[in-house]
């Protein structure tokens, strides 16, 4: 077996466990999620411990090669052929304490969180999609099913275990380093490779919540609606509106398959009755083709959004929109409503405001708080379809820029490439995040850091 590359002998690597291209274990961990992505690192260095990071993390130092890390994949954008990836799916410590709070590792992802902390009446900020890792949520802000009710994820952090870009292995609190803490929650992996994170829980175990999906014939007509339905609803509840144009396939609900449906789903905190009456107005638009609203454990909450878990070659954009008028909702139908064509497999919009808007108990690096809506494109990426949702994607955003805010979310932006990092934060916090990322990562070792950099002109 050959453990020389072109610049380092990977024999000097003194990890617990290597990985090179071809064997089943480096497919594994080193596949994303969106498999449109191409990622063939040097090599995958699956992590028993923190001091595994360390090592790692010292010997691409010592060699000039970049290290990412990745768990599910989910958040993959950059191409790695130059880099070692750290693979955290053994750091898989998971511990609830009755009195509200979590201690997770880098290997856990939200779907283990819910159901062990449902056992004590408690609950986490989770995803939409339970099947993605704890950790590159969080440090990406996190905007979940009910995020208009308790904020982001990441403002609920008490603590991070951090191994940064010069092979340190740091706790990150409020007191100790306090420039890393405030980092983490927003930077990404700009900043080192988490190897736990420690959050506070909610004290929730229902929620009324779940899914309307309206025929073709409707879809239009209900989206007008909700769109002026949403924006007087309470912070008890958190909803969003998906055009869907799914294919026959596996997993597809027949009333959904090969048409161009409506989703508005739904997250209501309050008392169940009151949820009820709430979304009472959207059921009253017209008869959903599936009604799967209702009172629901929140350790169920994936069923909201109904997120696949299988990997797939997807093309993704993203942006914000400042405000939702009925101008902007007719431009927007005219580009993915029932009478066009439009190439994409879902077109999103997500209520923000409520929690999301407030700024938590300290600072983070989490910008753009003050959009209203946010907006997400899926398409096929394989080509040629790839290309053709991406000029679409583009046309719709040309199209709604009356309407675009500055800036876009870390978690969404990640698969929109380089160009689009720098996207994710206003100036200030821009330039903070990277004096705090020179600091830790000096020889910019850490390939978030290395595309962050560079996309902002410093690399």
């Amino acid at each position: 077996m050959n453990l020389t590359t072109t610049s380092a002998p990977l024999a000097d690597l003194d990890v617990t466990q290597v990985e090179l291209p071809g064997s089943e274990a480096y497919m594994r961990c080193a596949t994303p999620w969106n498999v449109a992505v191409s990622s063939q690192p040097l090599a995958v260095v699956v992590a028993h411990d923190a001091s595994d990071i360390q090592q790692a993390v010292r010997w691409a130092g010592s060699n000039d090669i970049g290290v990412a890390v990745q768990l599910t994949g989910h958040g993959a954008a950059a191409q790695l052929d130059s880099s070692i990836l750290i693979h955290t799916g053994l750091l898989d410590e998971c511990v609830i304490h009755p009195e509200g709070w979590a201690r997770v590792g880098a290997g856990v992802r939200w779907a283990q969180v819910l159901e062990a902390a449902a056992a004590h009446g408690l609950a986490p900020l989770a995803g939409s999609a339970p099947d993605v890792g704890v950790v590159g949520y969080t440090t990406g802000g996190g905007l979940g099913p009910v995020a208009r009710s308790y904020g982001f994820a990441s403002d609920r952090v008490r603590a991070f275990e951090v191994v940064t870009g010069d092979g340190q292995f740091l706790r990150a609190t409020p007191e100790e380093n306090p420039d890393l803490f405030w980092g983490l929650r927003g930077g990404k992996g700009v900043l080192g490779i988490v190897t736990a994170v420690e959050f506070d829980l909610v004290r929730l175990t229902e929620i009324y919540g779940g899914a309307l999906y309206f025929n073709t014939a409707d879809a239009d007509e209900v989206f007008r609606a909700w769109s002026s339905w949403c924006k007087a609803l309470p912070e008890e509840a958190t909803t969003s509106a998906a055009f869907l144009r799914l294919p026959p396939a596996p997993g597809v609900p027949a009333p959904l398959a090969g048409r161009t449906t409506l989703a508005i789903r739904f997250a209501w905190v309050g008392a169940l009755a009151d949820g009820e009456q709430e979304l009472a107005p959207m059921r009253a638009v017209a008869s959903p083709l599936i009604d799967a609203v209702g009172p629901m454990p929140y350790a169920a909450l994936g069923a909201i959004h109904a997120d696949p878990v299988d990997p797939m070659p997807v093309h993704e954009e993203h942006a914000l929109l400042a405000e939702l008028p009925a101008s902007c909702v007719e431009e927007f139908l005219a580009h993915v409503g029932t009478e066009t064509d439009s190439p994409q497999i879902i077109v999103e919009l997500r209520q923000l405001g409520g929690a999301i808007s407030k700024h938590g108990e300290l600072p983070s690096a989490v910008s753009y708080r003050g959009a209203a809506f946010s907006l997400l494109t899926i398409g096929l990426g394989v080509p040629p379809m790839a290309q053709v949702a991406a000029d679409d994607a583009a046309g719709l955003i040309a199209a709604l820029d009356p309407w675009i805010a500055d800036g876009t979310l870390p978690n969404f932006s990640a698969g929109n490439g380089r160009t689009r990092l720098t996207d994710a934060y206003d100036g200030s916090t821009l330039d903070h995040l990277l004096r705090v990322a020179h600091s830790y990562d000096p020889n910019v070792i850490l390939t978030a850091h290395r595309a962050l950099a560079g996309a902002a002109g410093q690399g």
